[in-house]
């Protein structure tokens, strides 16, 4: 390879690495334009292995926005991101695989908690899901994201949660 392809490999695996933490943040914070804006036009989701829908990602990011109110906060840890770009030949090609583990912790909607916040109503911490707060649930497992180069940019062709096991506590 040389350097400018070496480059131009990096630059992409940056690129990339930014759509799938856009796709944590748009999840966590619930901005639901911003995930359509992740995906190509024809791009489709899957998450019926935990429990949910597929199909194209404008119909699931809907069925998101609805599913999402009963946990009020979340947060997507992404983590041991397996990036697997096409191969030209030794140049970098237009579509690229991740294969990535998550765990995700989130506070299920009941009272005395700020929803938001994870405080109580007195602004101290809220209960970690023991007497009088929310319970938490969490999920973990893997993602495989595939994505296509654009000419906005990298964005998702396929996203499939893979969930390997899920914990609620009392």
């Amino acid at each position: 390879m040389t350097q400018r392809v070496d480059l131009a490999t990096v630059m992409d695996r940056l690129a990339i690495d930014e759509v799938v933490s856009g796709y944590a943040v748009a999840v966590d914070d619930g901005d639901w334009a911003a995930y359509r804006a992740l995906f190509t036009p024809d791009g489709r989701a899957d998450y019926s292995s935990a429990g949910g829908v597929e199909g194209p990602a404008r119909q699931v990011a809907d069925w998101l926005a609805e599913t999402m109110r009963m946990f009020p906060v979340r947060q997507h840890l992404i983590v041991n991101r397996l990036i697997r770009l096409e191969d030209l030949g030794g140049s970098p090609g237009d579509s690229a695989e991740v294969r990535a583990d998550f765990v995700n912790p989130m506070r299920l909607t009941g009272t005395g908690t700020d929803a938001g916040t994870g405080t109580d109503d007195a602004g101290g911490a809220g209960d970690a899901g023991g007497a009088g707060g929310a319970p938490n649930f969490f999920a973990a497992g893997r993602y495989t994201f595939a994505l296509t180069r654009t000419r906005e940019g990298w964005r998702f062709s396929r996203v499939t949660v893979h969930e390997k096991w899920r914990h609620l506590s009392s």
